[in-house]
């Protein structure tokens, strides 16, 4: 972590210097008449979106929510890795990490073959398999999570705040003008001037406001999908018991009472269960059978025969019914329409699932983490607006991946055992199942498609193991002036820059007139850089990408202070070194990031990251003329 970048400041380097003029935020404050982004919902992805926008005060961003504050228990709980991954762009994975349960292994229930009516552990699977990630699969109250990001904010340049008890009522468009062309129409919720409405313009309208949004409606989408016709309980619980798997994550299958689900939570004491309950016919909602928490309860016990659940304190309950459901937009661009879109649907508001791969969260987060770059670059004027329409081309084809994997997957945890998995001459499927989505539930199996923002694979062989489209993998490094382990993909903040990581061949040391040095300079000095053109006078060298280099040499073979004044650049309002720009390979046994990640060891290669951490291109040293053509498509 860097600061005192502009001068020495006391207190917690969480808390960035504040901009000037920002707005008076509260219950009785006046609303803005006019804003860059206006947000909707406080939920996940509204939160993620808001964070990033916060640390560009010149970017106006509003959120409005409205429930008068934010949660307090309930909801979602599970974060995967990659997830994971993009919190410590944010900055608190580490009090994530502390905070929360971590999910190691996941153990199978079924029915016991000599005694069905009883359950037996069937086998267990290691939950995060090696080398996926370098981050947990971890269980955390969603309110926490909010709890998180609502700090982010706070402590930005911007010190954005949400404004509760604010409702969308009403949302146009005005084709006709540039000027903020979207007017919202808000209905005061608070009880204080009740049902009185204001009307705020905006550049660009992002609806997180969940499956009954607003937004979404306003722009004419709608939800499309199936449901499973089966009603689930969920609760969130301290009780005691004598099952004996209680604090491990549990798939749970009897032979006639139907499936349990065990999320131990964070704290050590409180644990999650979702339980499967009633058959709904066609045209009824699990609503419909008024079933209560002491219905959850009981069937639990049921299911977990012969062990027994003694509940003392319910913390939250819900019932609900499995459904898998998809908007046919997510964006306000109709079809056949040649227009750059200027409203936008995120999370629940443009696709459904049932809770039980616990993915909902994670890609509502990674919904905007996509989009919050993008209008950083748009409204700052880097970039094109056309380049707001990757966010829909990119997130609608994740997403029905995500709803198709879904729908197979609670359809595998509600059917029963055959007689093979009892008996034991047949691995469960759903031990088979879980296993083939590991990659799936862990948030990495994502790939986007080939575009002008993801190159042809020409040069892939120079790094295999880090994919264009996938998101960087991260490995261990030495940073050589100080010889500190770490991660390299933990460089990466949520910044709104480009990376550019570069893998020096195995002769090349960093001085004068290897691969390393000459590229170096030309990004430093030459005209066609990237570096040189997309940014702007007065600029740090480093505002819009961040150049860093990777050695195959261990810190003691390697002459720091002979290297390109790019790999030392000064930077800030006193033009101070920065120091944190060349890495080496670890030399304490941790891994050589080359083998690792199948990077070229003869050759070395470039390797472009996007704001949202995935790979966008990869190239070999020399391929200046590329590199530049790369990012000539969209930047300005």
């Amino acid at each position: 972590m860097q600061f005192y970048k502009n001068g020495f400041r006391g207190g917690s380097p969480d808390i960035k210097e504040a901009a000037p003029q920002r707005r008076n935020r509260g219950l009785h404050e006046p609303l803005p008449e006019k804003v860059d982004v206006l947000i909707a919902g406080t939920g996940p992805a509204g939160l993620c979106l808001a964070a990033q926008l916060a640390q560009f005060p010149e970017i106006e961003t509003m959120i409005v929510e409205r429930m008068p504050s934010n949660i307090i228990k309930g909801k979602a709980d599970g974060i995967n890795t990659r997830t994971m991954e993009m919190f410590q762009a944010f900055g608190f994975a580490d009090k994530v990490k502390r905070e929360t349960y971590w999910v190691n292994q996941t153990a199978f229930w079924m029915p016991d073959p000599q005694n069905p009516d009883h359950i037996k552990r069937a086998g267990r699977v290691q939950d995060v398999a090696d080398d996926s990630s370098e981050m947990p699969h971890i269980l955390i109250n969603q309110a926490r999570l909010h709890e998180l990001f609502l700090e982010v904010m706070r402590n930005s340049p911007s010190r954005l705040e949400p404004d509760y008890s604010w409702e969308i009522v009403a949302l146009t468009l005005d084709d006709a003008t540039e000027d903020h062309p979207v007017t919202v129409t808000l209905k005061d919720a608070s009880g204080v001037n009740w049902g009185n409405t204001r009307t705020v313009r905006a550049n660009y309208v992002v609806g997180c406001d969940g499956a009954h949004s607003a937004v979404r409606k306003a722009i004419g989408g709608a939800l499309h999908g199936d449901a499973a016709h089966q009603a689930w309980g969920v609760m969130d619980i301290l009780a005691n018991t004598d099952f004996p798997d209680v604090r491990q994550k549990c798939l749970v299958s009897s032979a006639n009472e139907g499936n349990l689900l065990i999320l131990p939570r964070e704290g050590g004491y409180v644990f999650r269960m979702y339980v499967e309950l009633d058959k709904l016919r066609p045209d009824e909602k699990a609503a419909n059978r008024k079933l209560t928490q002491d219905d959850l309860i009981a069937a639990a016990n049921r299911i977990i025969y012969p062990y027994n659940i003694e509940v003392k304190e319910v913390v939250w309950w819900s019932i609900y019914d499995i459904g898998h459901s998809l908007t046919d937009k997510f964006d306000d661009v109709g079809e056949g329409e040649d227009r750059n879109p200027r409203v936008f649907t995120a999370g629940d508001a443009c696709h459904t699932h049932s809770p039980k791969a616990g993915q909902g969260m994670n890609v509502s987060m990674q919904d905007t983490f996509n989009l919050g770059w993008k209008l950083v670059h748009v409204l700052q004027g880097r970039a094109d607006a056309r380049l707001l329409r990757s966010y829909t081309k990119e997130r609608l084809t994740e997403a029905k991946r995500l709803v198709e994997t879904d729908h197979k997957w609670s359809r595998v945890m509600s059917a029963p055992t055959t007689q093979a998995e009892r008996d034991g001459t047949e691995e469960p499927r759903i031990i088979r199942q879980f296993k083939e989505n590991l990659e799936f539930t862990g948030g990495t199996a994502v790939k986007y498609d080939t575009s002008y923002l993801f190159a042809a694979g020409t040069y892939q062989a120079l790094a295999v193991g880090e994919e264009i489209g996938r998101r960087f993998h991260s490995a261990p490094v030495v940073r050589l002036s100080d010889v500190k382990q770490m991660q390299l993909g933990h460089v990466a903040q949520a910044d709104a820059r480009w990376r550019i990581y570069a893998f020096a061949d195995q002769t090349d040391s960093g001085l004068a007139e290897a691969a390393i040095y000459k590229l170096a300079n030309w990004l430093e000095t030459h005209s066609n850089s990237p570096i040189v053109k997309h940014k702007r006078k007065g600029e740090d060298i480093d505002a819009v990408i961040d150049f860093r280099v990777v050695f195959q040499q261990t810190f003691d073979q390697l002459a720091y202070g002979k290297m390109s004044s790019l790999l030392k650049p000064k930077t800030g309002q006193l033009g101070l070194q920065d120091h944190e720009k060349v890495f080496c390979v670890d030399h304490k046994g941790l891994g050589d990031i080359f083998d690792m990640r199948g990077i070229s060891r003869s050759a070395g290669c470039m390797v472009v990251v996007r704001p949202d951490q995935y790979v966008a291109n990869v190239l070999p040293l020399n391929a200046f003329d590329e590199l530049s053509a790369y990012f000539a498509v969209f930047m300005k």
